[in-house]
């Protein structure tokens, strides 16, 4: 062979080897923005793997989980997503994205029941990257207006005698409830069944839970908090909430740890948070939500992707994102960071921590959003008083079964 040849064979080897390195990875963010701990690891990670780049898209909530799902139903999908977990077990089933691998000893490193929300039937189906927890905060100015003592109630009835005082007393609702056609009704009131020892789905077993005992008592005491709420609670969902409680005309209300930042500077002054109140058969509890980030098939580069998305989720990288976002910890930092983590020894990031172990995710169903419908109904039907609470919920569990 000679030389021009070879080297003619060397330098086709060569573009060969860059073309198979050269991998672009795309990568839509759901939120509508990428924040600076995350474009911070995607940055290292490019520099760490030459040849390979990300493109990030970040795309509003209202549309970003369609579009990742119909591009990979039309055969165009994107590399990875940052999405809500409640979509993993309809992508996982419609066979669009990948299972993936976290190392048992990372697994440890999660708060309790984390890894339940992207998890179904045995895989883990996304990264956990986001997370949050729930708590009810109270404002004193209103409850001492009403003669009571600013103290958090330890149950539903200790809440609904607050309420109800408030409310006679001052003409204030005693406490703000959603019941809008939108997801975090349907949230709020899992905060209560998670509170009472409740369930709607097994995720082992795929059977319908939600026709209980608990789920009848949960929603009985929804109805009767519709009765001192604010007026017309079917018309509202939680941000809304935010701002009548912001505006003094609600006592209290359910909300993530971004509440307080979101409160005006009167509002934070004169209140407290504290744990959601433990129902008849429960205690003290809260939803676990988390947001994942999904490795879609069929791009030919997923064990790049999965890389990626592994050194999103790691201990550190977690940890700058959790802190800086205020989010809830999604693992436990003091075995993952030398120095003290930000919720430690704080007073108010404990009633966000200490539910989490006896809290329960978000169900994981094929059709998520026809069990927000479904679920929505049930709520409104009692809020409405077009039903008593075990018809509703016989009925929604029964209608459950075809989505799971």
């Amino acid at each position: 062979m000679n030389k021009q040849i070879s080297l003619g064979l060397l330098f086709g080897g060569l573009l060969l080897a860059a073309a198979v390195h050269a991998q672009q990875l795309t990568f839509v963010m759901c939120g509508g923005e990428v924040r600076e701990a995350d474009q911070k690891v995607i940055d290292q990670f490019q520099a760490d793997n030459p040849g390979v780049t990300v493109e990030m898209e970040a795309v509003p909530w209202g549309t970003c989980q369609s579009r990742s799902t119909q591009l990979a139903h039309a055969g165009d999908p994107v590399s990875l997503s940052y999405m809500g977990s409640r979509t993993l077990k309809q992508l996982a089933q419609a066979d669009l994205i990948v299972p993936v691998d976290i190392d048992p000893a990372m697994r440890g490193l999660y708060q309790p029941n984390v890894l339940k929300t992207v998890e179904n039937q045995g895989k883990f189906w996304g990264f956990p990257h986001a997370f949050s927890t729930k708590a009810l905060f109270i404002n004193c100015a209103i409850v001492e207006q009403a003669g009571l003592e600013c103290r958090g109630p330890r149950t539903w009835d200790e809440m609904y005698d607050m309420a109800k005082t408030i409310k006679d007393k001052t003409g204030i609702a005693g406490v703000g409830l959603a019941g809008k056609d939108f997801d975090n009704t349907m949230h709020q009131f899992l905060n209560y069944l998670y509170s009472n020892n409740g369930t709607v789905i097994d995720p082992d077993t795929n059977e319908i839970t939600l026709d209980s005992k608990e789920a009848v008592e949960t929603l009985e005491f929804y109805g009767r908090l519709a009765d001192v709420a604010q007026d017309g609670p079917t018309a509202f969902e939680r941000s809304q909430i935010k701002d009548l409680f912001n505006d003094g005309k609600v006592a209290m209300y359910i909300d993530g740890p971004w509440g307080r930042g979101q409160h005006n500077e009167d509002v934070q002054a004169t209140s407290i948070t504290v744990p959601i109140p433990a129902g008849p058969s429960g205690q003290s509890g809260t939803l676990l939500i988390t947001d994942s980030i999904a490795v879609f098939k069929g791009t030919g580069h997923e064990d790049v992707a999965i890389k990626l998305a592994a050194a999103l989720a790691s201990g550190e990288a977690q940890y700058d994102l959790d802190s800086s976002w205020g989010l809830t910890p999604i693992m436990k930092y003091e075995q993952v960071i030398a120095e003290k983590p930000f919720y430690v020894d704080d007073p108010y990031w404990e009633v966000f921590v200490e539910p989490i172990a006896g809290g329960g995710p978000e169900p994981l169903f094929v059709e998520y959003q026809s069990l927000q419908t479904v679920m929505n109904e049930m709520i409104q039907g009692i809020i409405l008083k077009e039903g008593d609470a075990a018809d509703l919920v016989a009925e929604a569990a029964e209608a459950l079964e075809e989505f799971k």
